[in-house]
């Protein structure tokens, strides 16, 4: 079953709902007239700054509605967007658009280090150009985005999601929680993951609604955008609920929201009652891996909602239980998470090897383990990855394992997450330094600083003489976190 939308999501071809709203952040408001008209000025601009069908375009941008005009307008090409996280150091945004070969870079600022043409946000086109001839629109085959996410090595790969990936994943959340016209999303996650782009963005926009970009996230604005504003719904995670619930303001107006979704982290039963509570709507917990276009499972707005589980799996696609031989287990019985229907990414880009030990026989291997119920609802157990999770950001462990290394004065490093109670996990480190070499915690902090963005900075690097190994030699991560959690003292130096 592929569950698809007679609806097409391209500005283009949706200028008929005129001034009806569409799109708009704290300084732009665009119809759907407006929208699409910045839209194909843009991509006549593109078209004359060289980027041609099959090209990629790397969108390095801030949550705005102008990240919204390009990745269209790039569409409106036949090209591929590929968006860049907004916080990176110039390294790690480098290492990404030179992967993907990126024709040109859209940013706020000019970047030689990235040795690629530049167009700045502040000289975009606004109006039509009425010369232009726009190609073919794309065919629901081709890559429409090209989102980097990295494996437990912390080697980023690009997945490649195709237009019909993107239409059913809008379409299937739109009829999940029965998105109509009259909905009005409140974007507050970041764009350059597809649960943004899929979730707040498509989804409102094939059912012909609207969405408002708020600026930075704090508690007293996301209460002040919802009275102003007026949204239907919104999309976080569980960071962001606990901050909400913790500092709720006592005369809030919250009437205009009809529900709202969590995802990218797995929330408390405790946490997610809190907030409904709090928050006086349902929360639909929900589950996917960008491999498989934002979400997979999810619970849903009309019928059962089981506190504890992520839900079924979304209309269309199927979910099962693998055991260690790939053998498909029974309800109840816990196994690797594998997933299959219209949502599966085409690959990674260049990646072959990796595409092929991820999707297997049509089976999309997650990495999770996870046990299903008699009803297919989903529970989440354990990851078999060493990833951390950091208030539904992902951060790889051996990124930062990584540049520890870089330090002259570093033997080893492992770093592991550890539980926490705003965030849900953070990294911590521990460090072998070379012996005789005169390093600190304090000295390594600041070599992090140059290399990684601040979130994957570990909360704490502690110095130890030896790392805890298992039989055949491998640093030994489980016993590392069952020593953080039972608050156990390595070996440290002094």
């Amino acid at each position: 079953m592929h569950l698809m939308s007679d609806v097409e999501y391209f500005a283009w071809n949706l200028s008929d709902r005129e001034d009806a709203p569409c799109v708009r952040d704290d300084v732009t408001a665009l119809s759907y007239r407006r929208f699409a008209e910045r839209v194909d000025a843009l991509a006549a601009q593109l078209s004359r700054l060289g980027v041609a069908r099959g090209e990629v375009v790397a969108i390095w941008l801030p949550n705005r509605a102008e990240l919204l005009v390009a990745m269209m307008a790039t569409w409106r090409l036949g090209a591929t967007a590929s968006p860049v996280n907004p916080q990176f150091l110039v390294p790690e945004a480098k290492r990404q658009i030179d992967d993907c070969n990126a024709a040109i870079v859209v940013a706020e600022r000019e970047e030689p280090l990235l040795s690629r043409t530049t167009l700045l946000i502040g000289d975009f086109h606004t109006d039509p150009d009425p010369t232009w001839q726009p190609p073919d629109q794309p065919e629901p085959d081709e890559i429409a985005l090209l989102i980097y996410t990295s494996g437990s090595t912390g080697v980023p790969k690009g997945v490649q999601l195709t237009h019909a990936n993107l239409q059913y994943m809008g379409t299937a959340i739109g009829q999940n929680s029965d998105l109509s016209a009259a909905d009005h999303a409140l974007l507050i996650l970041p764009l350059f993951h597809v649960n943004a782009i899929a979730v707040s963005f498509l989804a409102p926009i094939l059912a012909g609604g609207q969405l408002s970009i708020t600026g930075q996230f704090s508690v007293t604005r996301f209460f002040a955008d919802v009275a102003r504003l007026r949204p239907t719904y919104f999309s976080a995670v569980p960071t962001i609920y606990a901050m909400l619930v913790s500092a709720m303001p006592d005369d809030v107006d919250l009437s205009s929201l009809r529900f709202a979704i969590c995802g990218a982290a797995p929330i408390s039963r405790e946490l997610l009652g809190h907030a409904e509570r709090q928050l006086g709507v349902p929360i639909l917990e929900g589950y996917g891996l960008t491999e498989g276009t934002c979400a997979s499972a999810c619970n849903p707005l009309h019928g059962t909602r089981k506190a504890g589980t992520v839900g079924p799996a979304l209309p269309g696609q199927t979910i099962a239980i693998v055991g260690p031989s790939g053998e498909h287990l029974p309800p109840g019985e816990a196994g690797e998470v594998v997933i299959a229907g219209p949502s599966l990414m085409r690959g990674y880009l260049n990646q072959p090897t990796a595409t092929a030990r991820t999707i297997r026989d049509q089976w999309l291997y997650t990495g999770d383990i996870g046990k299903l119920d008699e009803d297919g609802y989903l529970t989440l157990v354990d990851r078999l990855k060493d990833m951390i999770i950091r208030g539904g950001e992902n951060i790889y462990p051996k990124e930062i394992e990584n540049a520890l290394a870089e330090h002259p004065g570093v033997l080893e490093a492992a770093v592991v997450g550890r539980p926490h109670e705003l965030y849900g996990e953070v990294p911590i480190a521990y460090v072998v330094p070379y012996p005789g070499a005169d390093v600190s915690g304090a000295a390594l902090q600041q070599h992090l600083a140059g290399r990684l963005t601040r979130i994957k900075l570990p909360e704490s690097i502690t110095l130890v003489d030896e790392l805890p190994r298992n039989p055949v030699g491998k640093i030994d991560k489980p016993t590392l976190r069952q020593q953080l959690s039972g608050q156990q003292q390595l070996s440290t130096q002094k």
